[in-house]
């Protein structure tokens, strides 16, 4: 019967087979299908990676766990999820590291994959594998208004109801339930729900929309260190020590300065890809001209979030400047506190070195003769004398040597005026013989 059986049927059912073999993956590892019809509709579909017809295109994402940071365990979730169709070298062209754009078995593929750690909030990874009539992203975990949802359940407009693991929601109260991770993305990020993105039309709009979604994604990141710097820069201004100690301690700003240059790259490798996934769809016909313009609109955006992002490495460094030098005044001012002890000192450690050698004729040491009672008495008064002598040298020499450098100073600038104001008058004495003798000019050489 296998043998009689039509061909395009046998591979629908191993198709079909092969799905229902790789449906089994873990929960952390999301799947979106969804079917646009061309005219501003949609709707949700089976993942089957089938293309669409005529003005109907396909879109199927996948969402790669975030805290997992084995890259040949996602190769192999990919794998188990887009093969067949597609070939092995199209699924590891959409999860390799780095950044790429070019065309792959007639379809054109980008990437922009930060070579990091999963776990990292700064590890950025969006492929896309696009064709006339389908699109097949990947990304790193979840990109806040990537998706799409039904504009009659509005999430803003209505109760919402938290769709979390292990419990229940009575819906019998009214509302719509949403899931858990939506609502921390609409407390953390300031983009609109998914409700209000528009559906695209043409494969041209949903690349725009991939593309768009990525920036402003780069963008919450780069937002959310603002505030978190600013919050800072206010405790900073406060005057706090203990502050100031926690963040020397723990590094805060060297680390920010790491994340900020891995989130610099990701945002090189953005501006290296955009412009030229914007030159390979300029050849296609079925790509127009507004989406082409939106694309140089968001490489735009890429650059001036680019000179962001160094405007925030430059506050940083300014901030560990003033921390290094609040660090180093403090080590100056224990020092100046040690060095004090060690005046207090040195005349004792002077009279004990010289009491203690170990030769003749040294006073106040013989053990047997009685006036030599009260030695220790007189070395206590020898060392506090030598004390006051070199505190009040301590105290009195800096002005001292400030008034003899004022008065060398104006002894040099009196003299200096002298020498000008003999040389003033004999010339004046000169040239005013001239003018006794008929050059009545009215002005004076000098």
């Amino acid at each position: 019967e296998a043998g009689t059986a039509d061909p395009e049927s046998v591979s629908e059912q191993s198709l079909r087979e092969n799905y229902l073999h790789h449906s089994h993956y873990p929960v952390f590892v999301r799947q979106k299908a969804y079917m646009f019809d061309g005219n501003g509709n949609y709707y949700n579909k089976e993942w089957d990676l089938s293309q669409g017809r005529g003005k109907e295109f396909c879109w199927y994402h996948v969402e790669l766990p975030k805290d997992y940071e084995k890259l040949t365990q996602v190769a192999q979730y990919l794998i188990g999820i887009l093969c067949p169709p597609l070939k092995l070298q199209d699924i590891l062209s959409l999860v390799s590291n780095g950044p790429f754009c070019g065309n792959v078995d007639g379809a054109l593929v980008f990437r922009v994959n930060s070579p990091r750690p999963a776990s990292s909030k700064f590890t950025f990874r969006i492929a896309a594998r696009v064709t006339e009539n389908s699109v097949i992203s990947v990304s790193l975990g979840r990109v806040p208004r990537l998706g799409f949802s039904p504009v009659n359940e509005s999430l803003l407009s209505e109760i919402p109801f938290v769709e979390s693991s292990g419990s229940r929601v009575d819906k019998s109260r009214g509302g719509i339930l949403i899931k858990e991770h939506v609502l921390e993305s609409l407390l953390t990020m300031n983009h609109p729900e998914e409700a209000d993105n528009p559906v695209p039309r043409s494969v041209s709009n949903l690349v725009v929309h991939i593309i768009d979604t990525h920036v402003d994604h780069l963008q919450d990141v780069v937002t959310s260190l603002e505030m978190e710097l600013d919050t800072i820069e206010i405790e900073l201004d406060r005057g706090g020590s203990v502050l100031k100690k926690h963040l020397l301690v723990e590094r805060t700003f060297p680390k920010m300065h790491l994340d900020l240059q891995r989130l610099l790259q990701v945002i090189a490798h953005s501006e290296q890809v955009f412009p030229r996934v914007k030159e390979k769809c300029s050849s296609k016909d079925w790509f127009c001209q507004e989406d082409l313009n939106a694309l140089e609109e968001l490489v735009g955006r890429i650059r001036r979030l680019k000179e962001n992002v160094g405007f925030i490495a430059n506050r940083i460094t300014a901030i560990q400047a003033g921390l290094d030098g609040w660090q180093a005044e403090q080590i100056h001012k224990k020092l100046y506190y040690l060095s004090f002890l060690s005046i207090i000192f040195l005349p004792l450690s002077v009279i004990t070195g010289v009491f203690g050698m170990n030769v003749g004729g040294v006073p106040w040491t013989s053990q047997r003769n009685l006036g030599t009672s009260d030695g220790f008495r007189n070395v206590m008064i020898l060392s506090a004398g030598m004390l006051a002598v070199v505190l009040l040298c301590f105290i009195f020499f800096p002005a001292a040597y400030g008034r003899l450098v004022d008065w060398q100073q104006r002894k040099y600038l009196r003299r200096k005026w002298s020498f000008s104001w003999k040389s003033f008058a004999r010339r004046a004495s000169i040239y005013g013989g001239d003018n006794q003798e008929g050059r009545d000019d009215g002005y004076l050489r000098l």
